[in-house]
């Protein structure tokens, strides 16, 4: 039961610490829309679940004992918040998107830009990692190990499902899209500060 409770509060922990899921799922809420933005949370969560896959694996501290796989992984997702964040920054003032259902991005877009977010996040790479190894034991059966992973999902999934569901509220979104270009360019310059961030980050 303990390793349960450990395994729980840190991965509820780990969720609402802000960081670059929170950003991505924000910005595709805020600009895209309410489905555009759950389509970014259920990526996240899709993300979390390769993360879990190949810690359980063993390939997880392959990862984390090598300084130059870990240091790639790193600099693709930092490579890839800034190219976002640039994007956004640039976009046109007036994307002319529906308070319900933007033409943005498609909805494989939208989950791809989660699902990237994610996959590419060093914080969640050592996040499981570090919970596999540090207080899930040796004996703890498969299957209860497969069922934190669905956990960590879920949790994924529902607290930036919550976030999706916030920014893309018809009220505040049509005020932040009232001052859009201000918008775009907030949320790029996060999104490439997290990303600059992360790539000179030790």
């Amino acid at each position: 039961m303990t390793e349960v409770i450990a395994v729980a509060i840190i991965t509820l922990l780990a969720v609402i610490s802000p960081g670059a899921d929170f950003a991505m799922v924000v910005r595709n809420s805020c600009l895209y829309g309410r489905p555009t933005g759950l389509f970014a949370a259920a990526g996240v969560a899709a993300g979390v679940l390769v993360h879990v896959a190949y810690t359980m694996l063993g390939v997880g501290l392959l990862i984390a004992s090598s300084t130059a796989l870990f240091t790639a992984i790193k600099l693709a997702g930092a490579v890839y918040l800034v190219w976002i964040g640039i994007r956004t920054f640039r976009a046109p003032a007036e994307l002319g998107v529906d308070l319900e259902d933007g033409p943005g991005l498609t909805r494989f877009e939208a989950l791809r830009s989660g699902f990237l977010t994610n996959v590419l996040n060093p914080k969640t790479t050592l996040f499981v990692v570090s919970t596999f190894t540090q207080v899930v034991g040796p004996d703890t059966p498969v299957w209860q190990q497969a069922g934190y992973g669905v956990f960590m999902s879920a949790a994924h999934l529902g607290w930036f499902g919550a976030v999706a569901l916030f920014f893309s509220g018809a009220l505040l979104r049509e005020r932040l899209l009232k001052a859009q270009k201000a918008l775009n360019r907030v949320i790029g310059s996060v999104l490439v500060g997290l990303g600059m961030g992360l790539g000179f980050a030790r």
